[in-house]
């Protein structure tokens, strides 16, 4: 048995506070020049404006759940296909998949990008 890596730490622990909702938790695992880059979306710059960012991005759910359904680890990189499910405000449900690409330095994660069908959203937010 291998032992985990800080980099698989730090990302657990992202999840940990995501799924949670406790969003402060992410201070714990972020390094304080992080930037967050989501398609579609200008960058998220800075620690501060990261432990922002998810609550404001994540308020429009009345639940949500990232599941890594495969994690893939370099050695300052982790890769998490990731199966989203969630339910809208209004009850209506929302699932789709992504890839979240982390770099980590020094056990903390310096860069989250994250890829999603953007259109197969929307036509579930509008639901069409």
């Amino acid at each position: 048995m291998t032992e985990t890596s800080a980099g698989r730490r730090a990302v657990e622990g992202y999840f940990a506070a995501i799924n949670s909702g406790r969003f402060a938790d992410l201070a714990a695992v972020f390094a304080p020049d992080v930037e967050i880059h989501t398609v579609g979306a200008p960058p998220v710059v800075g620690r501060d404006a990261a432990l922002a960012h998810f609550p404001a991005v994540l308020s429009g759910y009345a639940e949500h759940h990232d599941a890594v359904t495969r994690w893939i680890e370099a050695e300052n990189a982790v890769v998490c296909e990731i199966r989203f499910t969630g339910r809208l405000r209004d009850g209506g449900p929302i699932v789709f998949d992504a890839l979240d690409v982390f770099d980590v330095r020094d056990g903390l994660i310096t860069n989250v990008t994250t890829w999603y069908d953007t259109r197969g959203l929307v036509r579930q937010l509008r639901g069409c």
